[in-house]
């Protein structure tokens, strides 16, 4: 293609290769054959013309993007549109829509061991949609920390002095007395509760996502009320990002399992328990434990980024 190149594009370099072939050319070394070639090379390349047919080139891959994109679109459209047009109408009945939800209301209690219908449809019949929802907020959580986090290594010379006059000190609200005392007091009641709500979502009303937002604002007020060193000697990226990590391998390990055996007709092993007890609903109660851990752990680690654009140091 470079052969070609030349060839079309400049004459003059044809005609030092016709020269360099003849018999009666003086002797050249290797090193200057390749240096010479390479500076031509770069004439070429830099060339008004070479410029003119790149900017050809670009032109007509803008044109056939711009062709392929409206198709797309168009298509997708349509598609939108053909779909929408067969929906049931407003107010008739939806016999598929009907049979699922009197699936799940008959039948939830037999086939999930939880008497939370919710629960049991979110983290048994749905469990992989639960699972892209949790996965969305570990991505999220990882997006900003790789936006926001500021240390050593990242740092810009233009920021150094707003980050050296500007410590913790500054933004520190463990020094209010009042917010100290009061959340103190609270933070433990909160704690408490999340927990009873994240271990009672398959019994009654709650679950991991609920649960995970009441622990998650306990950890931020904790931290408010401790101040930002106590809090990130114990709640670091690390730590956070393994627990997440922890909690999401855990549920898709779970759950792949009791996909796997179920569509090959194989024997559930694990027991659904006795509805109503603790310890009732299979794997729901081990898989609300592990969303309410990516939510409190994406909660606590937003607040800390936008707090001072840090999270922590490990």
């Amino acid at each position: 293609m470079k052969e070609k190149l030349r060839a079309w594009l400049s004459e003059e370099y044809s005609g030092m290769e016709s020269f360099l072939e003849t018999e009666e050319r003086p002797y050249i070394s290797r090193a200057e054959e390749k240096r010479s070639e390479h500076i031509w090379e770069e004439r070429l390349l830099h060339s008004p013309e070479t410029q003119i047919a790149v900017q050809r080139g670009r032109k007509h891959w803008k044109t056939i993007n711009h062709i392929f994109a409206a198709f797309g679109y168009a298509v997708f459209i349509l598609a939108v549109l053909y779909a929408v047009a067969h929906l049931p109408r407003f107010g008739t009945d939806n016999p598929l829509a009907d049979t699922v939800a009197k699936r799940y209301i008959e039948s939830g209690l037999e086939e999930t061991g939880a008497t939370n219908i919710v629960a049991g449809m979110i983290l048994d019949y749905r469990a992989f949609d639960t699972l892209g929802e949790s996965f969305v907020l570990f991505t999220a959580l990882l997006c900003s920390m790789m936006l926001l986090r500021i240390d050593s290594k990242n740092m810009r010379p233009d920021k150094e002095d707003y980050y050296t006059v500007r410590l913790d000190r500054y933004f520190d609200t463990s020094q209010d007395s009042i917010l100290r005392k009061i959340g103190l007091l609270t933070v433990p009641v909160i704690l408490v509760f999340g927990i009873y709500i994240l271990l009672n979502g398959h019994l009654s009303p709650g679950g991991g996502f609920s649960g995970g937002a009441i622990l998650g604002s306990g950890l931020i007020i904790l931290s408010s009320a401790l101040g930002f060193e106590a809090a990130d000697r114990f709640f670091t990226a690390r730590r956070l990002n393994l627990l997440s990590f922890a909690a999401l391998g855990f549920y898709a390990l779970s759950k792949c399992y009791v996909f796997f055996i179920g569509a090959n007709g194989i024997h559930n092993p694990i027991p659904k328990g006795i509805p109503g007890a603790i310890l009732s609903g299979g794997l729901i109660l081990p898989l609300n434990i592990a969303v309410g851990l990516v939510v409190a752990c994406t909660m606590y680690g937003f607040y800390s980024l936008f707090r001072r654009g840090n999270i922590g140091s490990g």
